[in-house]
């Protein structure tokens, strides 16, 4: 055995910095031009000054400081422009946080099993409604209503090959439905490919081997079959969910999803276009016998059968890195959905010589049934959630427990919204001078039930006006009552009026952050129930609101029409705003990155609920970060301070949770600016809430947590109960000089979220925290020849620039 190097001495110690919301360079978080990339890719790298490259070798340069490196990751979120298009699959992503906000659970239930597959459900329905919307412009719209009326065929030159009055080969109603088919068909396979391709670019890294925590300790991460939502939480059983060693590797559960998602997507295509031949088959015999038609139902009923198998069957598998992949249902379930629906295409096309399209095509109950599942699986998650809140009511949590079924809702809105807008728009434009749906149009336009879910869109945004109304009121009260306790604060005998109301408003405006549940939950509320009207509106009148209440008295005519119309610019503005607004990015740097900040927060969570949600940075950044602080303090047995800011913070906290025990006591948790308990403690309970951060607390070396009054973001970590060193300093002084004086001749900025580290507090905290890891820690001297710097030891050592 080679001899242990000489007795403990303080160094060396690093600090590893890791940016928040918006992200930032390496020149920017290292204050420096010039940067050298130690080890990484050009999507996320770590970075260090290009003297400090050496710093292991030099240890006398640090006595006074730390080592300073940077993890920059906001690539991973505001890169290049193709990015921006992500807003097109907002619905997604947000449904797939509704799986993430489930209430905290202290024993393995089936409730918390059945949340998991109610949100897979409604993730599902969301994917059907997308392919739904898109068969209803390009195979209702355009192939069966524009292209079978002469009077809007004439008007489209580009549809002249498709019209009904040209008897061309393509005018028959079924060929028209199977070349208009391939739209929605190429939608699936894009969004088929994109999710494949972002999980290989972001969410197939996989931990260092060994750096994972030790030991299961009996964590329940999932039962034999995987299904890790079934898991009991960390408080009671020793590993935080966060902490386990598949977390953050769910490459088997997103692989199912998305073959399940992508078949969905073919067999609703398939059943648009099948499901009109058959029911003309049925209702005039001719030249195709209608068994054919009656076979190709039946598949469909059991490929969805199938479908819904897969969603519901597993969940995610946690306990373990888990390698396996369903290769046989990857393959075989979207193509077998593939080939049924090149099979409905050749039904659809083959002859029939009588049929006429009239009307709008069979099947826009469809878009009521996808509705109204929607809001019955809803209301199924909150009445589960409500259950798992009272089992263990957390008074932190928001809405409750409901803040699940209410963002899932809100996503189910979201995509009403955008579906029904392209469907609303497309059918004006075809239509030219008329209005789809009342008297004199051409075409009768897109379902009735899209026209009643626009008309209530006013009124949502009329119910918005007052809890908007009352924050606001709430907001001067509160910053006329902080105005005195400021001018105390900073000692003031000649107080400065609009100096202390700048402070005081700022304050009160961070706090809004706090009474978000009070927007949120009745926005979701009052969506639900006008969501519920609109379906009985269009059921029950079978007419565009403005026809339906035809009859019912000037006024109520006159709201009816206007509350339609109204409805459907909004629809259609809100539409082409997120077009617009993805344009902007993919050419404005500033725009891509505010998209970013967006992303910073929404995808976080893994891919649980939704396979084409927008990838998981997390799944990328915490192996990224547990795996350079095993390796660094492995090889030098020094001590390491994570320091994270906003979002950052919360991915070294995830990272720290990762950790191995030996390594976590040479580690150090400073966090500033973070969200980790004001908004991921109340609205991601079961993985933020009291029980995980108090594990947290007490498995990590120390921990210090920095936060300011004027900040919107950041809080406090709500552990001052805990027993050992306290976690929490705060409120920081902002600004650090009220007024003018010698030593600060201008006026000192209210930083808010930003520069933590411009007040003196951020380096005396890192000193003492370094100080608390104690001494560098004896480790074997290297044989001869052998390399002593981390960066010899495999990394790139490449510059970024």
């Amino acid at each position: 055995m080679p001899p242990a190097t000489q007795a403990p001495s303080p160094g060396p110690a690093l600090e590893l910095l890791v940016h928040g919301v918006g992200g930032a360079t390496p020149q920017e978080m290292l204050d420096d031009p010039r940067v050298v990339r130690i080890t990484g890719d050009a999507t996320a790298a770590v970075y260090r000054r290009p003297g400090d490259t050496d710093a292991e070798q030099h240890p006398e340069r640090y006595r006074d400081r730390p080592i300073e490196e940077a993890y920059c990751w906001s690539n991973l979120t505001s890169g290049n422009g193709s990015r921006a298009l992500w807003l097109l699959l907002l619905p997604f992503m947000v449904v797939n946080l509704a799986h993430w906000m489930r209430p905290t659970a202290r024993a393995r239930t089936r409730a918390v099993r059945l949340y998991g597959v109610l949100v897979r459900l409604l993730a599902l329905s969301l994917t059907i409604l997308l392919t739904a919307a898109v068969c209803e412009v390009a195979l209702d719209l355009t192939a069966w209503q524009c292209a079978g009326a002469p009077d809007c065929s004439d008007r489209r030159s580009w549809l002249g090959f498709l019209s009904s009055a040209q008897g061309g080969w393509w005018s028959q109603p079924g060929r028209r439905l199977a070349l208009a088919a391939l739209v929605p068909t190429a939608l699936v396979g894009l969004l088929w490919f994109l999710s494949n391709r972002t999980w290989s670019a972001y969410e197939s890294q996989r931990p260092l081997t060994g750096s994972g925590p030790g030991g299961d300790a009996g964590d329940g991460a999932g039962d034999g079959t995987g299904d890790g939502e079934g898991a009991s939480e960390p408080a009671a059983q020793g590993r935080p969910a966060l902490g386990r060693p598949g977390f953050w590797y769910g490459r088997r559960l997103v692989a199912r999803l998305r073959a399940a998602h992508t078949a969905a997507g073919f067999l609703t295509v398939a059943a648009f276009v099948a499901g009109a031949a058959a029911r003309h088959d049925r209702a005039a015999p001719g030249p195709v016998p209608d068994v054919f038609g009656r076979l190709i139902e039946a598949a469909l009923v059991a490929g969805a059968l199938v479908v819904l198998w897969v969603v519901c069957r597993r969940g995610r598998s946690e306990r373990r890195l888990d390698n396996r992949l369903d290769r046989a249902l990857v393959t075989y379930l979207p193509g077998a959905a593939l080939a049924l629906l090149v099979l409905a295409g050749g039904y659809a096309a083959w002859s029939r010589p009588g049929w006429v399209s009239t009307g709008a095509l069979p099947g826009h109950l469809a878009f009521g049934v996808i509705t109204l599942a929607q809001v019955l699986l809803v209301l199924l998650l909150a009445g589960v959630a409500l259950g798992l809140y009272r089992r263990t009511p957390e008074p932190r949590t928001v809405l409750h427990g409901l803040g699940g079924p209410v963002v899932a809702m809100l996503a189910c809105a979201l995509g009403g919204v955008m579906t029904g807008g392209v469907a609303q728009r497309v059918a004006d434009w075809l239509d030219g001078s008329g209005t789809p749906g009342t008297a004199g149009a051409v075409i009768e336009g897109p379902p009735v039930l899209l026209s009643w879910q626009a008309a209530v869109i006013p009124v949502l945004l009329a119910l918005l006006v007052i809890p908007a109304l009352l924050l606001l009121v709430r907001t001067w009260l509160t910053a006329r009552a902080l105005e005195p306790g400021i001018d105390r604060e900073y000692g003031k005998e000649r107080r400065d009026p609009a100096r202390t109301r700048q402070i005081a408003r700022i304050r009160a405006a961070a706090a809004l952050t706090d009474s978000a549940p009070a927007i949120v939950g009745p926005v979701a509320g009052a969506t639900l129930l006008l969501g519920a009207a609109a379906v009985w509106g269009a059921w029950a009148g079978g007419e565009v609101p403005g026809v339906a209440l035809k009859g019912s008295g000037p006024f109520v005519e006159g709201v009816a029409e206007a509350a339609q119309s109204t409805g459907s610019w909004l629809i259609g503005f809100g539409f082409i705003l997120f077009v617009t607004w993805g344009r902007r990015a993919y050419r404005d740097a500033s725009a891509r990155r505010t998209i970013g900040i967006l992303w910073d927060v929404g995808t976080f969570w893994p891919r649980a609920a939704h396979p084409f949600a927008p990838p998981c940075y997390a799944e990328r950044a915490v192996p990224d970060l547990v795996s350079r602080m095993s390796g660094w303090t492995g090889l030098t047995g020094g001590r390491l301070v994570i320091s994270g800011h906003s979002q950052g913070s919360v991915l070294a906290a995830s990272a720290v949770w990762q950790l191995p025990a030996r390594t976590r006591s040479r580690v150090a948790l400073l966090t500033y600016g973070s969200p980790i308990e004001r908004l991921y403690g109340r609205w991601f309970p079961a993985y933020f809430g009291p029980g995980p951060l108090h594990g947290l607390h007490r498995t990590v070396n120390c921990w210090r947590n920095l936060w300011r009054a004027t900040d919107p973001i950041g809080g406090r970590a709500g552990l001052d109960e805990a027993p050992g060193p306290p976690v929490d300093r705060g409120p920081l002084k902002d600004p650090l000089v009220y007024g003018r004086t010698p030593e600060h001749p201008l006026p000192e900025p209210v930083l808010g979220h930003f520069d933590y580290q411009a007040d003196p507090v951020f380096a005396e905290e890192r000193t003492a925290l370094l100080d608390r890891l104690g001494p560098l820690l004896p480790r074997q001297a290297a044989p001869d020849g052998a390399s002593k710097s981390p960066r010899s030891q495999g990394s790139s050592g490449r510059s970024s620039g």
